[in-house]
């Protein structure tokens, strides 16, 4: 298992809904290469934070250039904008 400073940091950078009411939050590294997912039904969902840190092995892989480009801008305007535990 892997420890917690294995984390990685990734910042919010997208969130959307499904005809299913769930909430879709997806999180972003600084180079918008690889992606956290989290579906949540909308009555379980508590605060948003702008960060999060997670375990390399829940990221996921972007492999369409323009949307980790649009990832890592969005990054680096959340991390300026915000501090990671900033409800968002």
């Amino acid at each position: 298992m892997a420890s917690e400073s294995d984390d990685v940091r990734v910042w919010l950078v997208e969130r959307g809904y499904t005809n299913r009411d769930l909430i879709v939050l997806e999180y972003a590294t600084p180079d918008g290469e690889r992606v956290f997912r989290r579906e949540v039904a909308s009555q379980a969902l508590d605060t948003v934070r702008a960060a999060k840190e997670v375990s390399p092995t829940d990221l996921g892989t972007v492999d369409d250039p323009d949307l980790r480009e649009r990832y890592a801008t969005e990054v680096e305007r959340m991390a300026n904008e915000h501090n990671p535990d900033d409800p968002v």
